[in-house]
């Protein structure tokens, strides 16, 4: 009897254990993607938190001319991709067709296309904000951004931001050294840093997160003989250590991955951005119409 209750027992425990282990599987392999969102917004969730009732103090007590509303578009991939089952390509990625209606919706629209560098100087009282203004921005240095986007950029003259990872460049999917010199030559890309490697930044130790932001500026600046004032936060990852440390580093603005419109002096180095995903035509400029406030 007690053998039999004991084996009961232990079948029981196994059979749990199984489904534990089963479910982690299906969870960490089938569902990665989800699992890496919710790291990154657990990450940022303490100094997002902390975010709305300052920025609504300061929309209330600063001038009209203190926050503007700039929408910055946030890119990764603009290809036509070879490999359905690369599931974070295809999650990050717009079509270059569909990257080039927007364009055409925006520029129809009336949109000034901007960079991060003129962001900044508008920021510091150094130039006016045009009219309708709008940033568009692409993280990493993918080597489809010199052969899809910027034939696009060329096509239409528009301006753009590319965040680049130092390290990376030259790595196979990532531009060569060359392609990124032609998209800087092209003279509508202002080059942002992204890193050396591409590490997410909140609670990294001090001087992990100074070489990462420092080496990143100084390798794209010695290299392509450029001046690097705006940089991209990995993943989005970034805690107050992280700011102080692109402040010290003479960097003008440096963008998230907080979803908003509203751009002041409060989160300029924290600047909110959207992702436009398909939107194309009336659907993208009514969605624009009404982000305003960051979303939390």
């Amino acid at each position: 009897m007690h053998r039999q209750l004991l084996y009961g027992a232990l079948t029981g425990i196994a059979c749990l254990a199984l489904f534990v282990i089963g479910v982690f599987i299906i969870q960490h392999y089938k569902y990665p993607q989800t699992k890496i969102t919710t790291t990154f917004l657990e990450t940022n969730k303490t100094i997002v938190k902390k975010l709305p009732d300052a920025i609504k103090k300061q929309l209330n007590d600063a001038s009209p001319s203190a926050t503007f509303r700039v929408p910055i578009l946030m890119y990764h991939y603009v290809e036509n991709i070879q490999n359905p089952k690369d599931k974070l390509r295809v999650e990050l990625n717009v079509p270059p067709a569909v990257f080039e209606q927007q364009v055409v919706t925006l520029k129809d629209a009336g949109y000034t296309f901007m960079t991060a560098k003129e962001l900044g100087e508008v920021l510091d009282g150094k130039m006016a904000l045009p009219e309708k203004p709008i940033l568009l921005t692409f993280d990493d240095g993918h080597w489809d951004f010199e052969t899809d986007v910027l034939p696009i950029l060329e096509k239409y003259h528009i301006k753009a931001t590319s965040y680049v990872i130092s390290g990376f460049i030259g790595g196979s999917d990532f531009m060569t050294p060359q392609e990124l010199q032609e998209v800087i030559n092209s003279g509508l890309v202002d080059v942002g840093a992204h890193t050396v490697h591409h590490l997410s930044l909140a609670r990294l130790p001090l001087n992990t997160v100074e070489n990462e932001v420092d080496q990143s500026k100084t390798w794209l600046e010695q290299n392509y003989h450029i001046k690097v004032v705006s940089f991209a936060y990995p993943n989005g990852s970034f805690d107050q250590q992280a700011i102080q440390v692109v402040k010290a580093d003479g960097f003008s603005t440096a963008v998230s991955t907080v979803p908003g419109i509203a751009q002041n002096q409060t989160n300029r180095f924290f600047l909110y951005r959207l992702r436009p995903g398909y939107r194309t035509g009336q659907t993208l400029l009514t969605w624009l119409s009404q982000n305003y406030f960051a979303a939390y």
